[in-house]
């Protein structure tokens, strides 16, 4: 009898060696640059500190698949801002909360 498994382990999502490097590039290259960059380094940092405490990868891929999505979803954003889309209807939760107490 075999200790291996009847299935294959799913494979976590791993980016390419040098993703966060190109995503540091096209983060400096956007026009939010400056609130992004400084935010992406921190996240970096933390992420870097965890996998040494924890020898593992997981905490930093996960900040490079976040910012990932940020960039790729950064366009569509930017639309929806620029339509003048009317949210004068839109209902403030935290201040309906600040009225229930």
């Amino acid at each position: 009898m075999s200790a291996q498994p009847d299935h294959a382990p799913l494979t976590p999502y791993a980016p390419a060696p040098g993703a966060p490097a190109e995503l540091l590039a096209q983060l400096r290259a956007d026009k939010r640059a400056d609130t992004w960059v400084p935010a992406f380094e921190r996240q970096w940092a933390a992420a870097l500190e965890e996998s040494r405490k924890s020898f593992s990868l997981a905490p930093l891929y996960e900040v490079v698949q976040e910012w990932q999505g940020l960039i790729v979803s950064a366009p569509a954003v930017d639309a929806f801002v620029a339509s003048d889309y009317d949210d004068s209807d839109f209902l403030d939760m935290a201040e309906l909360r600040g009225r229930r107490r």
